[in-house]
């Protein structure tokens, strides 16, 4: 049976990683932005390209009919899709606190839906990987939003892995530091900022977006069939390790 993934937020960085490590390894895509131009900008006419808004009920099952449609049923899906909004609690607005709901955990909830219970009208199994982050597993100044986002995302995971292993449908979450994408240039674009992320780290510099893809395709293949329900950090030791005070 040919090998059908499914990824949103494809047009950014992590995006475009997992879809050349995934398209490396003899999986046809199906990629999905918000964005056409950007779609296009990234994969030219490759793979199976979605307009759709992942964040809404509706946006989310267009995305796996229109991959059906298409003679395609993913398996696995890589839900890429999301943004970071810092600030500190009590100045944020309630418009940008919804806006990181509905891009982190909404999304994800949704997608998540869509694509299980695709999975079980086809009665297939499969497996699916959520991206989390350091901030939902130790607390980080002004990262309030997002980190209540990220955690909502790893305690999604875990419930709907407990739901649906009868049905061999596995859900694993991924929670990265800081890595190089044009979602974190305002944060990295200075010489100086980006030497102090650096420097958080047990494992001093920025991750990428390529490393994380590694982990998170292995998390989708068959190579990982025993794994459900786990949060794997690739954080240099950020939330593992006790920081040497100096």
């Amino acid at each position: 049976m040919n090998k059908v993934a499914l990824i949103t937020g494809a047009a950014g960085g992590l995006g475009k990683s997992i879809a050349t490590n995934l398209s490396d390894e003899g999986w046809s895509l199906v990629v999905v932005s918000r964005d056409k131009d950007r779609l296009q900008q990234a994969f030219g006419n490759q793979h199976l390209q979605i307009v759709a808004d992942c964040s809404t009920v509706l946006g989310a099952r267009q995305m796996l009919s229109e991959a059906n449609a298409a003679g395609l049923q993913p398996t696995a899906l890589a839900h890429c899709a999301g943004n970071i909004r810092l600030g500190a609690l009590h100045r944020m607005s309630e418009e940008d606190f919804k806006s990181c709901l509905d891009a982190n955990l909404v999304s994800a909830f949704h997608t998540l839906a869509a694509f299980i219970g695709s999975l079980r009208e086809a009665n297939l199994p499969g497996s699916a990987v959520l991206v989390s982050s350091v901030a939902a597993q130790i607390g980080t100044p002004n990262h309030e939003a997002v980190a209540a986002a990220k955690a909502g995302i790893e305690g999604l995971a875990r419930g709907a892995a407990a739901t649906y292993a009868p049905n061999g449908i596995r859900v694993n979450v991924v929670a990265p530091g800081i890595m190089d994408s044009p979602a974190t240039e305002k944060i990295l674009g200075a010489a100086v900022a980006r030497e102090a992320a650096a420097r958080q780290y047990p494992l001093p510099g920025v991750g990428s977006t390529d490393e994380l893809a590694e982990l998170m395709a292995w998390l989708l293949s068959d190579r990982s069939k025993r794994v459900t329900a786990q949060v794997w950090s690739v954080d240099g030791g950020f939330t593992g390790v006790r920081p040497l005070v100096k």
